[in-house]
């Protein structure tokens, strides 16, 4: 008599509705919630570097002992589960759970493969700045100041999330996000100042480089990456990424001869790259500077949630859902399956 065929190793990102695969996947939730009937139930969610999967443990489940008793966010696991689409997003009907062990290594278990990260390798993000920098910043004060606080903080820089949710919210993010931000603020400088030659004071496109850089730097201080995801810290809750990012530029500026009204629009740009003060910011723009830098930083993110919500919805049609993070239906396309 055969054995019954063992499932084979899947990736979570991989599995199609129907799959039964044997996985590794990191838990990254466990609330302990009721529905609307006041039926209790366990909302757990685990993933791998591209896709997480949230679903319910309730309480006439076999695994609900297990799940309140032993199972931890933060601990990776190795799981043969079935993977469903439903109208409630994907879901896992566990088979069998443990968490991993060393001899998981041997059949391809790598921390790295269930944590999100950036597409784009970190330290060639970071020299393409710093090559921005050093050829867009003409004023060697302003330049040295930037390169100083990269360069001072490139631990951080290289691994720190944009987010905690909605955009860029992974290892690397941050870098991702700012080098893109930059690219675009480099075209808009030279593009507007070009354009109206003769403005006064003239637009200053090394500045514009500059707060591209460092308009989320503050997100060094704000936001801690754990196993079970990004949180705040204390000083994030407390104060905010605009402030701790005028405070790093502070600290910086009193080891440079940085001149007052440069160090002052460059605050400026920082504490106003939000616009409004129900996103955050004290301050609208006020320089041509800072209007660059906001629209830029606006339009990368908001650019990364779209196309986020293009690859993941799995609304049927010419159109997406429009729960989601734009709280926005987006059009696919007239043949959108």
């Amino acid at each position: 008599m055969a054995l019954p065929e063992r499932p084979t190793l899947a990736a979570l990102s991989e599995m199609t509705d129907g799959q039964v695969g044997d996985l590794f996947a990191l838990m990254t939730q466990k609330a302990s919630l009721s529905d609307k009937n006041g039926k209790p139930y366990f909302k757990v969610a685990f993933r791998d570097r591209d896709r997480e999967v949230s679903f319910p443990i309730w309480d006439n489940s076999p695994w609900t002992a297990d799940c309140r008793d032993h199972w931890t966010p933060g601990v990776f696991y190795k799981l043969r589960a079935l993977y469903r689409e439903t109208t409630y997003g994907p879901q896992l009907e566990i088979r069998k759970i443990r968490e991993v062990i060393e001899a998981d290594a041997a059949d391809g278990f790598d921390p790295a493969m269930c944590r999100q990260q950036s597409r784009f390798e970190p330290q060639a993000m970071f020299d393409e700045l710093l090559e921005i920098v050093a050829r867009r910043i003409d004023e060697p004060r302003l330049r040295g100041l930037v390169e100083s606080i990269l360069q001072t903080h490139r631990e951080e820089v290289l691994s720190t999330p944009a987010a905690r949710h909605n955009h860029h919210a992974f290892a690397g993010g941050l870098l991702e996000h700012t080098l893109s931000v930059t690219r675009t603020c480099v075209f808009l400088a030279e593009k507007y100042a070009e354009y109206y030659p003769d403005m006064q004071p003239p637009l200053d496109r090394g500045l514009v480089v500059a707060g591209a850089v460092l308009h989320d730097v503050g997100k060094i201080r704000e936001l801690a990456a754990q196993p079970e995801g990004t949180v705040y810290t204390p000083e994030g809750s407390l104060i905010g990424h605009l402030l701790q990012g005028r405070d790093l530029v502070r600290e910086a500026a009193a080891e440079s001869q940085l001149d007052r009204e440069t160090l002052l629009r460059l605050e400026h740009l920082i504490i106003a790259h939000q616009r409004l003060p129900e996103w955050g910011s004290p301050k609208r723009p006020m320089t041509p500077e800072a209007l660059i830098v906001h629209y830029a930083d606006d339009l990368d993110a908001k650019f990364h949630m779209m196309q986020a919500i293009l690859r993941e919805d799995g609304n049927p049609g010419p159109l997406t859902s429009k729960k989601n993070v734009l709280m926005q239906q987006v059009f696919r396309g007239l043949e959108a399956p």
